[in-house]
């Protein structure tokens, strides 16, 4: 399914993200041009968005467990079918990621939820390095 007016997926929310519960539809909007950035916009209302970016160009090392039920949730058969995306946080001095609880988004499905990396020493506010 298509959002029409953004002419962009629509990604459904397998569980809605915490604070959100009414929001269960988002489209990632691309916000610049080398594709890093993104809006994930919600479409009930597009003046809820979140900053997300894959985290792979700024934490190469990063890899995230993904456990059972949320691959259930997702209807996921291929777990390299996942794209996963970081929340970013813009600051004055620090531009920060939260590592702990990235996004993950079923490609094949768009079905999506914010997971919480248990037993993670994950930090919720990494620094990203400047040149993005």
């Amino acid at each position: 399914m298509t959002d029409t007016q953004l002419d962009m997926p629509i990604i459904d929310m397998a569980v809605p993200m915490p604070g959100f519960p009414a929001h269960r539809q988002f489209v990632l909007v691309r916000l610049n041009e080398e594709g890093l950035l993104f809006a994930f916009t919600s479409v009930q209302d597009p003046d809820l968005r979140f900053l997300v970016a894959p985290p792979e160009p700024f934490f190469p090392d990063y890899a995230p467990e993904i456990e059972n039920d949320v691959l259930a949730a997702l209807n996921t058969k291929d777990p390299d079918r996942l794209l996963v995306m970081v929340v970013i946080t813009a600051g004055v001095d620090d531009t920060t990621a939260n590592l702990l609880a990235p996004i993950i988004v079923d490609r094949d499905s768009r079905r999506a939820m914010q997971v919480v990396l248990s037993g993670s020493n994950m930090p919720v506010r990494a620094v990203m390095r400047k040149a993005y």
